[in-house]
């Protein structure tokens, strides 16, 4: 099998648990660090899908990586090969086939619930998840749904969680978080953890009770990822 494809944008936000699931899955895998100026690839030939990690840029910048990664999520959709976003890779993802990408109302940061959206989408991709449970939130941009999108997950403070299209995830909650990648983002991003709000909230808030959350953080994954897997998985 060819490897899956994981782009990497900022070196402390790697693929996390994803890694974990592709190595029980066998599924291969190859990280092109664009944090470390690794060359994009011209083509989608030699991969068996895409997957985008976050970050703290915007796809709206002029970074000179941003449009050579909209270009291959464009041939990976047309050639219909899977591709995942996780947050500013949902947002990529947005963007390159159709969609927006600006201010959430607020920022989000921590845990926070989300909701599944009443789509006959959601059904299929989410299977057993709950109606509604906790995921980890870091961002201040969201997408819109580009065309022939459906929405999966939805919550008070951002109007899209996820979508779906063909053998596309796009996520703007992260479901790849380890105990490890928590502690190391609130070490880094302390700054912007300086003012706590409802939808925003405080170190202390995000580390409590981490090992449960984390727990049961990566029994949703699992899910949502077996399911973004399936045609890798032939089953």
């Amino acid at each position: 099998m060819e490897p899956l494809w994981i782009f990497r944008h900022v070196d402390c936000e790697g693929p996390g648990y994803l890694a974990d699931v592709l190595e029980t899955h066998r599924i291969p895998w190859r990280l092109i660090a664009v944090d470390q100026n690794e060359t994009i690839p011209a083509s989608i030939e030699g991969c068996a899908g895409l997957v985008f990690m976050g970050g703290p840029m915007s796809v709206n910048d002029p970074l000179p990586w941003i449009e050579p990664e909209l270009g291959l999520i464009r041939a990976a959709a047309q050639a219909g090969k899977p591709v995942l976003g996780h947050c500013l890779g949902g947002q990529l993802i947005s963007k390159a086939l159709g969609g927006q990408v600006g201010p959430n109302r607020v920022r989000e940061i921590g845990w926070h619930p989300v909701d599944r959206a009443d789509t006959t989408a959601a059904t299929d991709w989410l299977g057993a998840l709950p109606a509604r449970f906790e995921a980890f939130h870091w961002h201040g941009e969201t997408f819109s749904l580009p065309p022939g999108a459906q929405p999966l997950l939805f919550n008070e403070n951002c109007a899209h969680q996820a979508f779906a299209m063909d053998s596309i995830l796009a996520l703007q909650c992260h479901v790849e978080m380890t105990e490890e990648l928590v502690r190391e983002w609130v070490a880094r991003y302390a700054d912007e953890l300086s003012t706590p709000t409802p939808s925003l909230q405080s170190p202390e808030q995000i580390t409590a009770d981490l090992p449960n959350r984390i727990s049961a953080l990566k029994q949703h994954a699992d899910i949502l990822y077996r399911r973004w897997l399936r045609p890798l998985l032939g089953r």
